[in-house]
């Protein structure tokens, strides 16, 4: 792999197949086989969080190989921006319980991730030895 460039997306492949198939699967297992009670609840989100980082993986590595930049995205760095979107999705379901999601407060809690993201590759760039 040359060091200036990201991870091939064929590397983020077996993880997102592993992922996927733990978090559709236990997904589908929850829904179908429990009670929406407090536990089944969390491990609903939690197998959300598993799912979309699935789907996201193979996104974010393909946007890092396409878009590179200075430092390129390491393997680390990919799976927390799948990560942010894993996140993101189970905190939009989770505001639609209570019914205070707006698409106002999505995009916001859209920056906010992507400004945290953001500030973080931007301390990973300063820290950079040239």
């Amino acid at each position: 792999m040359d060091p200036d460039s990201s991870p091939p997306v064929k590397l983020f492949i077996p993880a997102a197949l592993i992922l996927s198939l733990l978090g559709w699967g236990g997904l589908f297992l929850v829904v179908v086989f429990t009670l929406p009670t407090v536990a089944p609840r969390w491990l609903f989100f939690f197998l959300t969080v598993t799912t979309c980082t699935a789907l996201a993986l193979p996104a974010a590595a393909f946007l890092n190989r396409r878009f590179p930049s200075t430092p390129p995205a390491t393997p680390i760095i990919i799976l927390r921006q799948a990560l942010w979107v894993g996140i993101y999705v189970p905190v939009l379901l989770w505001l639609r319980i209570p019914r205070v999601l707006t698409p106002a407060l999505a995009l916001l809690l859209a920056l906010g991730l992507g400004m945290i993201e953001f500030l973080l590759r931007l301390r990973e760039r300063s820290l950079r030895k040239s």
